[in-house]
């Protein structure tokens, strides 16, 4: 594999350009050159002004998120539209406590947990096609299912036909198989593209973004469903017409988007990689050639890391490819562990079964308070950082658990469920902090290479996890079965303490950081509350010039 002095002309280049003048600073060039590093210029710029100097590679990764809006949006329908009456009349199985028709906890585990098997599934495979045909390409992936090389079926569009048409609980079931791959793909592709393209100094703002567009997705949701039930509260079938106008944005925006320029450099695509950072950065006063070269950098020095190992997805499981995987993969995976299928997935099934009169109004409550803890979750993640974020929302998420598991075994009166409903929205902040860090940490935490498998498998592994849970929570809850009510809570507090404890062990700092930055770190194996302090080999050629400019 490539050593120092074998890497290729464009290395040599980028040491040229930025100058060995000076013992002191020829030693930091060459540091960081080996460990894959190179300065862009740009460092030093704020949030802000990295923003309005680079206002097109901004808008393509705003505009990149806005599909997330569809991903909130369908996974809130499955867990709300079990509480319209309409959706309970033609689809319910079994009859509750009062001889009125009520969906049975088998069928509703059934809807969640093959919806996630399908999400699963559409994680897991796209990655290849991802790492194969380019970024662009597996975005459109959701749309088509190939067979003999033709596209026969539309994934989203088709999950939509089948559910204007269901007249059965099985019918309806082979839809939300189909929007689960779709939703699946666009999970573990969006994040990782989001990853490559951001500017270092933005790249949390904009991973959040997406988080930002998911909860928009996720408030319409139960905004739909209220004004309907308002109006008509047996008519289902005009919330489900409304996800037409989601697909057919996301398709306009994939036919603008560029693709990633890290990823044609990996495939050799020279030309198309500079074209593409021209695009990205179009407006910008950039130097094309060094931004190129920095990119070349990185892969190279991944390439030197691997000599002698081998380079197949499976890597992802051994040695510090493997730590990553699981840091990648812990802050999603415990977002299941600390109720986000009672909260989130089934909430205005719990909030109806746990007494309250209008449920669809607290969870329009509870989504527009997402939305807001989302945005300023966004605004700071690259000044205050991800990890504390994470660790704290987490933390958050398990008192209000057991919060609400101490009022789920007291009498229940007015006050109570006044107590309840607060503590289910100090809940919801915590999990935005969790999840808006969550989904960025699964495009960045991974080395390059193997970037999109890391991320399809970090996201699935949440959803297997959320399978288990699809089929436990609806029994958790119903009267007609376990019955727990507030109570399920205490199971979450158990289940959900030990991976709220490693969260602190575990996830690291990764603002500010450069994905190279990112591997040297790992590669040195600095403890993860240490990232933010440790300095790289950036950090010293900073400095190295900061010393030659005074």
């Amino acid at each position: 594999m490539a050593t120092q002095d074998k890497l290729p002309a464009q290395v040599s280049e980028l040491r040229e350009n930025v100058g060995e003048d000076g013992h002191t600073r020829k030693d930091s060039v060459t540091n960081a050159i080996t460990k894959g590093q190179g300065l862009s210029g740009y460092e030093t710029l704020t949030v802000w002004e990295t923003i309005k100097a680079f206002k097109m590679n901004a808008l393509i990764c705003f505009l990149a998120s806005v599909s997330a809006a569809t991903d909130g949006y369908q996974i809130a329908l499955i867990g709300n539209l079990v509480a319209n009456p309409g959706f309970i009349e033609q689809f319910g199985t079994v009859l509750n406590s009062k001889g009125e028709i009520s969906m049975a906890s088998s069928v509703l585990s059934t809807f969640n947990a093959l919806a996630s098997v399908g999400q699963i599934v559409g994680m897991v495979t796209l990655p290849f096609l991802s790492d194969r045909f380019g970024r662009k390409a597996a975005m459109f992936w959701y749309w088509y299912v190939k067979h003999d090389r033709h596209a026969h079926q539309v994934l989203l569009a088709m999950s939509i036909v089948i559910e204007c048409v269901a007249k059965n609980w099985q019918t309806w079931l082979i839809a939300k198989i189909l929007g689960g791959i779709g939703v699946g793909c666009m999970q573990s592709t969006l994040p990782a593209y989001i990853a490559e393209i951001a500017p270092t100094r933005v790249r949390g703002a904009s991973l959040m973004c997406y988080s930002v567009w998911w909860m928009v997705g996720q408030f319409f949701a139960p905004v739909a469903l209220q004004v309907m039930a308002e109006d008509d509260p047996k008519d289902y079938l005009t919330v489900v017409y409304s996800q037409w106008g989601h697909i057919g944005l996301m398709f306009l925006i994939y036919l603008w988007l560029p693709e990633s320029p890290i990823w044609c450099i990996g495939r050799g695509q020279t030309e198309r990689a500079k074209k593409m950072i021209r695009f990205i950065y179009r407006g910008a006063d950039i130097d094309v050639e060094h931004q190129y070269n920095l990119m070349v950098l990185v892969l190279e020095h991944e390439r030197t890391e691997l000599a002698g190992r081998n380079d197949k997805w499976w890597a992802i499981f051994k040695g510090i490819d493997g730590w990553r995987t699981i840091v990648a993969c812990w802050t999603l995976v415990t977002q299941q562990f600390i109720g986000l299928g009672v909260f989130l997935s089934f909430a205005s099934y719990f909030f109806l079964q746990a007494g309250i009169d209008d449920p669809f109004k607290v969870v329009c409550i509870t989504s527009g308070i997402n939305i807001t803890a989302t945005i300023a979750f966004m605004y700071v993640a690259d000044t205050w950082g991800r990890r504390y974020l994470a660790c704290a929302g987490t933390t958050l998420c398990w008192v209000c658990n057991v919060v609400i598991g101490i009022i789920g075994v007291t009498p229940q009166t007015g006050a109570t469920n006044i107590v309840f409903v607060v503590f289910a929205c100090f809940w919801n902040i915590g999990l935005m902090a969790n999840a808006s860090t969550g989904w960025g940490f699964i495009g960045e935490i991974s080395s390059q290479r193997l970037r999109p498998y890391t991320a399809g498998f970090a996201a699935a592994s949440s959803c297997v996890i959320g399978v288990i849970m699809s089929v436990l929570i609806p029994s958790m809850i119903n009267e007609t079965d376990w019955n727990w009510g507030l109570k399920t809570c205490w199971f979450f507090a158990g289940v959900g303490a030990p991976f709220t404890i490693g969260m602190w062990f575990i996830i690291p700092e990764t603002a500010g950081r450069t994905h190279a930055e990112l591997d040297e770190l790992f590669e040195r194996k600095i403890r993860p509350w240490q990232f933010s302090k440790t300095v790289t080999a950036t950090g010293q050629l900073l400095e190295s010039e900061k010393q030659e400019s005074t």
